[in-house]
């Protein structure tokens, strides 16, 4: 992600990083128990990429402004918080609120009885779109969303004379050109700390071949992954392996970006978060295009991850954070936000005003024109179930001789996992 808003670097974040004029703030979130502070509802978050960090922050402390309830923010490298969530959720003493997504992860969760229903706050929230209730359900508040695409810099595109492509046949010649330049063509930050970007090519090849339903119905344990339609995304997928990174298994995606933006590689198949880490004088500089089409008879579906906040069920500041919650959804708390942040993110209020940029207007008409929307391979099956994803698809792109062990590996490893 947090690609989402799920940016998945290990930016420097500080625990127990404070907003000005808040009480006390949550210890660092692998040090144990949290110390709450009286009439505080502490907000633990992934939130760590610069950009993204200043927006929380700004979020909160104009709400902090208001005078009434107040809250306090710490600050968790991404990669930390998500494999400590179960650990937080469980403690004795959790934080009050948590940045996060929504999805299959959050109704397990939810279902164990760890989240806090917060049906009263949507109830405060207005004619927010049926879409984003539906994958909220009672215990997730959504603020922004984001898309997917291949990004890359207009003036490296103008530079070496190539135009975005949109069938497939074009992406594969824009690959043979930019290779013929001495270009990558496509950047890939699969390394160990990162290996969940090579899903996101899963995710587009299974949706632009099989569709989204079945995409969900593999994810959900419902189709296998050594299925010959599984099986058959992968012819498309070795037609770019030759113009693929070869270092794209052994480097981490903040090196992807960083080679992407420096025209090291043509192009970079990301979601709009990436800009969280990118130098500001290099945004206006950025563009992207949607994952070709390979079968046109296949209805036109998107990435579109939501990210916004949940709450433990054993707060005791149920009122702070109600009142917390509620302000994050207004047209002025996510405007608050995006203004503090990189700007690429899109507000899911249906009044919130985005940044304006040409790069958000054209991502937001980008999601609009998606027969569907799906969230992302951990999002639409679980946390449980990426590991399996991240072994098989580095694996593949390894060694792609092999997909046929690698598809039989993949479905036992996700039967464990579908079965505990």
């Amino acid at each position: 992600m947090d690609r989402r808003h799920f940016l998945r670097v290990t930016a420097a974040a500080g625990a127990g990083l404070l907003v000005s004029g808040t009480a006390s703030c949550a210890t660092s979130a692998s040090s144990g128990p949290v110390t709450q502070a009286a009439g505080t509802a502490t907000i633990q978050s992934n939130l760590s990429a610069p950009a993204a960090k200043a927006a929380i922050d700004a979020l909160v402390k104009a709400f902090n402004d208001k005078k009434g309830a107040q809250a306090s923010v710490n600050t968790v490298a991404s990669e930390t918080f998500r494999t400590q969530l179960p650990s937080y959720l469980t403690s004795a003493n959790p934080p009050d609120l948590f940045t996060w997504y929504p999805g299959a992860l959050l109704k397990g969760y939810e279902e164990k009885g760890l989240l806090l229903d917060i049906s009263d706050v949507w109830q405060t929230m207005g004619d927010y779109p049926q879409s984003f209730k539906t994958l909220s359900g009672k215990v997730f508040v959504p603020t922004t969303y984001y898309w997917w695409g291949f990004f890359y810099r207009k003036s490296n595109f103008a530079k070496w004379g190539v135009t975005p492509p949109k069938t497939w046949t074009e992406f594969v010649d824009l690959c043979k050109v930019l290779q013929g330049k001495g270009v990558i063509p496509l950047g890939m930050g699969a390394g160990s700390d990162s290996p969940w970007t090579a899903s996101s090519w899963f995710d587009y090849f299974n949706i632009r071949v099989n569709g989204a339903p079945f995409h969900r119905e593999l994810l959900a344990g419902k189709q296998r992954f050594d299925d010959p339609k599984v099986k058959a995304i992968f012819t498309p997928w070795r037609e770019v392996l030759p113009y693929t990174d070869p270092n794209g298994t052994a480097i981490g995606f903040q090196d992807a970006t960083t080679a992407m933006l420096q025209g090291r590689t043509g192009m970079l198949l990301t979601g709009a978060f990436f800009a969280d880490a990118a130098p500001k004088d290099a945004i206006d500089d950025i563009d992207f295009f949607r994952f070709p089409i390979i079968d046109p008879n296949v209805p036109l579906a998107e990435e579109g991850p939501t990210d916004g906040f949940f709450a433990s069920a054993k707060s005791p500041h149920v009122k702070e954070l109600k009142e917390f919650l509620t302000y994050a959804a207004t047209a002025e708390g996510q405007e608050v936000y995006i203004k503090a942040s990189s700007g690429t993110v899109l507000p899911t209020h249906p009044n919130a005003k985005d940044s304006g940029t040409p790069l958000v207007t054209k991502g937001r008409q980008h999601l609009k024109e998606a027969a569907e929307i799906t969230q992302f391979f951990n999002r639409d099956s679980s946390d449980a179930l990426q590991p399996t994803a991240d072994a098989a698809l580095v694996k593949f792109l390894q060694q792609p001789d092999q997909l046929e062990s690698i598809l039989t590996t993949w479905q036992k490893a996700a039967e464990q996992v579908w079965s505990s």
